[in-house]
């Protein structure tokens, strides 16, 4: 029921891999394999309103890229959106977009709240309620596994950590559902960019509110503590809460309902997860490779270098995309085949080096969790209606997913 148009290589030259409706409408992955084999380092052309920037594609140049901060920093901004409109206003106040010394300890400021110890209560309750909307869904019959099941976990976790109120969790995924993509093919930028207008002054007023106010959370954490010598300022308090409330909730939630449908789709690893055959520690890995819900990431040359070869010059855009490194023949065996035993699975979908995702125990936890559910709860699982993807560059994914769970 979810179908997508095949772009082959024949097309490359009138692609532009900025555009959300090419991922979220077409099938990519010839094109993919094209650009390893034959252009790993790929020019994207510019627009009238956009330059150009490099496509990387392979998992050796990907990662190697991620691991050198130095050369390719993320201060002019570490995806697409931001990049090609000339840079992100946070740079070197907000974790994902900082380098350097300041990126090192403001990292080790934030880790403490995400080891295993300190997520241990959280992981708890993703459990608890990833039972009880698996339940609910299963007294139903019928359900939209994005809306109904997948968007209350991950969000729950990060908004326990931050001390959102559950009266605002609502408000705050829909938030975030428009600010990285769109459900709407005719989604704008300018409701992206009110969406995360939105989401930081909340995080404004709740960072001024939690100054000295006795609460055990990430923003209690973040307003006590110092970088380089010197504590956090509101703003930074804020635009560090939006990054973790968005990198928190919309990646894992888009891997949970790509899961999902995978097990639909492929019957033979749905036994495999049943009869225990696979693992779910192995099984989550595999999720995390086929469903890539963080199709790129983006850097800015510091200096005058190369990759693979092809000259890169001080200033370029430079994007790597996870979605092709996670699919690389020199990498892994049979790629485009869905294995839940898959072991080694080294993925690009945490990022790799210095940037490595924060929340990766916690989104594995996640992940894993949902798995379980599955495995335990439901014995049957059908598509019953079209599934509808999000629009966005930089997300890959599925905003609706109706099945019949039995």
């Amino acid at each position: 029921m979810t179908t997508r148009r095949t772009i082959g290589p024949e097309e490359l030259d009138m692609l532009n891999l900025a555009d959300p409706r090419l991922h979220a409408e077409n099938e990519l992955s010839a094109v993919w394999r094209h650009l390893r084999e034959h252009e790993p380092v790929h020019w994207n052309p510019a627009t009238e309103t956009a330059p150009g920037f490099w496509v990387v594609t392979r998992h050796t140049d990907v990662t190697s890229v991620y691991r050198d901060n130095t050369t390719f920093t993320s201060e002019g901004g570490n995806v697409l959106e931001t990049l090609l409109a000339g840079g992100d206003s946070a740079a070197g106040r907000m974790l994902a977009i900082t380098d350097g010394g300041r990126h090192r300890e403001l990292r080790r400021v934030l880790m403490s709240a995400f080891t295993p110890g300190a997520l241990q209560p959280v992981v708890a309750s993703v459990r608890r309620t990833v039972d009880r909307l698996l339940r609910e869904a299963l007294d139903t019959g019928n359900c939209d596994f994005a809306a109904d099941v997948a968007a209350g976990i991950p969000l729950g976790a990060i908004c326990d950590l931050l001390g959102v109120p559950e009266s605002d969790r609502a408000h705050v995924l829909s938030l975030t559902s428009s600010a990285l993509g769109s459900h709407d093919a005719d989604g704008t930028a300018a409701d992206a960019w009110i969406a995360k207008s939105e989401i930081l002054l909340y995080f404004a007023n709740l960072a001024r509110d939690r100054r000295d106010s006795g609460h055990a959370d990430v923003i209690a954490l973040l307003a006590g503590s110092k970088v380089n010598g010197l504590p956090l300022d509101d703003d930074e308090i804020m635009l560090n809460c939006y990054s973790l409330i968005l990198g928190g909730d919309e990646t894992a939630r888009l891997s949970m309902v790509g899961a999902a449908l995978a097990l639909v789709e492929h019957p033979d690893q749905w036994r495999a997860l049943k009869r225990g055959d696979a693992g779910v520690d192995t099984a989550v890995e595999e999720i995390l490779r086929w469903t890539t819900p963080a199709l790129h990431s983006g850097r800015t040359a510091t200096t005058d270098t190369e990759i693979a070869g092809r000259p890169i010059r001080s200033g370029d855009i430079v994007t790597v995309w996870n979605a092709s490194a996670n699919h690389d023949e020199q990498v892994f065996d049979d790629p485009g085949r869905l294995r839940l035993d898959r072991t080694p699975n080294k993925h690009c979908t945490f990022a790799y080096g210095p940037h490595f995702c924060l929340g990766a125990y916690l989104a594995r936890a996640e992940i894993g969790a949902v798995l379980e559910g599955l495995r335990d709860l439901v014995e049957d699982m059908e598509q019953t209606g079209p599934s509808k993807p999000v629009y966005s560059n930089f997300l890959s994914g599925l905003g609706s997913l109706p099945l019949a769970l039995k």
